[in-house]
């Protein structure tokens, strides 16, 4: 039995407040899990009102290094005395974003690496002598508990992603379009399939999916999470045309995938779109919304 609960999402739900951010509280097989712990401390209060022990969480993760997604980390730390928080290993705090040729820190919180250095756990990310090249076997995966993975992108070129989302790291005093190795998906073997999570799938949600699938050699039943499409004027606009974002929609279900759960960084204007094309397969993302698999 796998359940999800989502803390805290740019939606507020029945008497939960959201934000922009994404956090989600993971019961699967008898063990407790956390993706992401949203911008503030806004998820732990919410933890709380639905009656969920963040001091109960035995292994965390963090899908990136953005704020919207590790702002809450020193919050969950003083909950939670023990769990590591699994991370790529390209994490870092040196992420950007540029608007109007203004760069600003998007970063999770300054200093928290040095000064929790205990509490994370560096996860290797694609093999080095191939570097971002995809590959076909599951080595490209690492297991933390029986049927839980985390997955980092293996697909080539994404430096062109970030060059499009206008995302920079600052690496050697120099800018460099963001290639997303700090992302990574956290996936849940279940008897209908893969329950894939990618809190904001920069990679590209279709991207992602084929990675998964040639890595574990399973369909992908369900993904969670949000797809980025949103443009520079918030969740009210969009980065992609509308011819774009059906074919996402249509490519995801010629994959196999049953189930969209999208929202946060998806924007309004795509989720609409998403929703039209898939009908049956969408669903958003809210504060309080509980999903069982």
């Amino acid at each position: 039995m796998l359940t999800i609960t989502v803390l805290v999402e740019n939606s507020d739900g029945k008497d939960l407040c959201g934000e922009h951010g994404l956090s989600l509280f993971i019961e699967y097989n008898g063990g407790k899990y956390l993706l992401d712990m949203g911008a503030t401390e806004l998820f732990a209060k919410n933890a709380a009102r639905l009656g969920l022990s963040l001091a109960d969480v035995e292994t965390a993760f963090l899908s990136h290094a953005h704020y919207d997604h590790a702002g809450g980390l020193s919050r969950f730390f003083a909950e939670n005395p023990s769990a590591k928080v699994h991370l790529q290993e390209a994490a870092a705090e040196n992420c950007y974003s540029e608007r109007a040729g203004a760069r600003e820190y998007i970063g999770m919180p300054r200093g928290i690496l040095r000064e929790h250095a205990d509490r994370f756990c560096f996860v290797p990310g694609a093999p080095a002598d191939t570097g971002n090249a995809a590959r076909d076997d599951s080595s490209a995966g690492t297991s933390v508990a029986p049927g839980v993975w985390i997955l980092p992108h293996t697909t080539p070129n994404l430096e062109e992603q970030g060059r499009k989302a206008h995302m920079y790291q600052l690496e050697h005093g120099s800018y460099q379009p963001d290639d997303f190795s700090h992302e990574q998906s956290v996936i849940f073997e279940t008897e209908h399939g893969l329950i894939l999570c990618n809190s904001c799938s920069h990679g590209g949600i279709v991207n992602i999916v084929k990675e998964a699938q040639r890595a574990l050699q399973k369909d992908v039943y369900a993904v969670i999470g949000g797809f980025h499409l949103k443009g520079p004027d918030g969740v009210d606009s969009m980065a992609v045309s509308p011819a774009e974002v059906e074919e996402i929609g249509r490519q995801l279900v010629q994959l196999g995938v049953k189930k969209i759960y999208t929202g946060h960084c998806t924007g309004q204007p795509a989720f609409a779109i998403l929703q039209k094309t898939c009908p049956e397969a969408v669903q958003a993302l809210h504060t309080g919304l509980r999903l069982e698999f």
